[in-house]
């Protein structure tokens, strides 16, 4: 009996055990592992930034593709019942005259007043209309080739949002991968001051070195934890903004695989400029700007110099039965019982006061050619900086990769440098500030290669963005 009790308890435990364990493992935060092409592929199709560039895409085109909606006609159609209250001084001196005609002529047919003036349908009438309304002036014309523009510019400026998106992105995720190769030269440094430390303690119980030093060696290792913890914290933050920047829940465990190893391009200055530097997105979407402002200010000046046409046809059929209004159903086709009050109309329009100099109509045109002016103005600007930012970047290029070769050099010197002191160190001839010192210096020759590397790569997107090309691909020579 107490055998299958203590079974019974054990198999419990067990079972509670595993439930929690379970429940522990669910709750821990799901890891996710992404390249680089990964994490933007899953940008673009989730980043909530493009999601809404995407909606304002959607109206620029759907006013882009139906932009000559301006030419359809109004089609209006009513139908009217109406009920007189009283009848109109014409129509009562007309039965008294009718009424007296009657008196003085024998036999003389009653008016339908007089007979039906207190008949309640006879105080109705029916009336139908079927309007048709067609306005038409040669500045629709520019009107619908300025919708075509927007939508031009619409799709400018998706590619503008889903460019910069891509870049943050790449930016970041190397960021990151700076970052963590950077924190794994602190945790090896970090090791190795406490290695020393342990063997500063070790010598200092042998007797063969003094308390100082066992002092210092604990010291420097405890000095490092803050910035080891620092960068830990740094690099799980950055991972937050870029699990939201690509659409991941915040919190998301993320890994991120890669490596900072830039491709080299050769690259001019002058020869970049003149093949792909009206490919920039900014100057593309400036003269789109200019191009529907200009439209714009056609449109404006072809409805003032220009008549607009207005052609207007109504059909308005009326019931004049004698049955009253409400039986004019029976007497649908019956030409005698109906007529039609409807008209055609063509009418030719010119405001001359939208020609005077001073009218608002003119006043908006200067405001119009102004905007013009400042937004070419815009686009030299913008062609200046463009060539300084190509210039820039193709000098930074440079300058980076030949300091990524000097500094490949001097990890190889430092490493050789700090093995041999490490070797003297632990053969009591070099003190451990020299260790330090030498470590510091191969750290320094790493973490600026890795950096350098890191400015090439990003120095090469800034370039790609500014000539809305793909230079890694083309592999450019001079």
């Amino acid at each position: 009996m107490k055998t299958s009790f203590r079974f019974a308890l054990a198999s419990l435990i067990i079972f509670g055990s595993g439930l929690l364990y379970a429940e522990e493992k669910s709750a821990e935060p799901e890891k996710v592992t992404l390249t680089i092409d990964q994490a933007v592929e899953y940008a673009l199709e989730n980043s909530k930034s493009l999601k809404s560039s995407a909606i304002d895409l959607e109206i620029a085109k759907r006013a882009g593709y139906n932009g000559w909606n301006v030419l359809l006609p109004d089609v209006k159609l009513s139908g009217t019942m109406t009920r007189d209250n009283d009848f109109s001084p014409s129509t009562a001196a007309l039965s008294q005259l009718s009424s007296a005609l009657s008196q003085l002529i024998p036999g003389m047919p009653k008016t339908e007043a007089q007979t039906n003036f207190s008949n309640e349908e006879d105080r109705w009438n029916t009336v139908g209309a079927v309007t048709v309304g067609w306005n038409f002036s040669v500045a629709m014309i520019e009107q619908i080739r300025e919708a075509k523009i927007g939508y031009e510019n619409g799709k400018l400026t998706w590619e503008q949002s889903q460019r910069k998106i891509e870049t943050q992105i790449k930016k970041l995720f190397y960021k990151i991968l700076l970052e963590q190769d950077s924190l794994k030269i602190k945790k090896n440094t970090l090791e190795n001051s406490k290695n020393r430390a342990n063997q500063a303690d070790i010598n200092y119980r042998n007797g063969t070195v003094p308390e100082l030093a066992l002092l210092q060696a604990q010291v420097s290792y405890q000095n490092m934890i803050p910035d080891v913890e620092k960068a830990e914290l740094e690099i799980e933050q950055d991972k937050d903004s870029f699990a939201l920047l690509i659409g991941i829940p915040v919190g998301t465990k993320l890994e991120l695989q890669g490596e900072i190893e830039p491709v080299y391009v050769d690259v001019e200055t002058d020869y970049l400029l003149s093949n792909y530097g009206s490919q920039n997105l900014d100057i593309r979407s400036l003269q789109g700007n200019i191009d529907s402002l200009k439209a714009k200010l056609s449109a404006l000046n072809l409805s003032t110099w220009t008549p607009a046409l207005a052609v207007n046809y109504g059909w308005q059929p009326a019931y004049v039965g004698e049955d009253g209004a409400w039986h004019f159903i029976k007497d649908l086709g019956k030409d005698d019982k109906w007529y039609d009050s409807g008209k055609l109309s063509l009418t030719l329009a010119w405001n001359a006061t939208n020609m005077l100099p001073w009218s608002k109509n003119r006043q908006n045109a200067k405001d119009l050619k102004a905007n013009i002016e400042k937004l070419e103005l815009k686009m030299d600007m913008a062609l200046e900086n463009q060539k300084k930012d190509v210039k820039k970047a193709v000098d930074t290029l440079n300058l980076a990769r030949a300091q990524i070769d000097a500094m490949g050099r001097n990890v190889t010197l430092a490493q050789r440098a700090y093995d041999m002191t490490m070797r003297s160190y632990r053969n009591g001839a070099t003190e451990l500030l020299d260790v330090r010192d030498a470590e510091t210096s191969l750290n320094q020759a790493k973490l600026g290669q890795i950096s350098q590397k890191f400015n090439y790569i990003s120095a090469l997107m800034d370039l790609e963005d500014a000539l809305n090309t793909d230079l890694t691909s083309k592999r450019l020579s001079k």
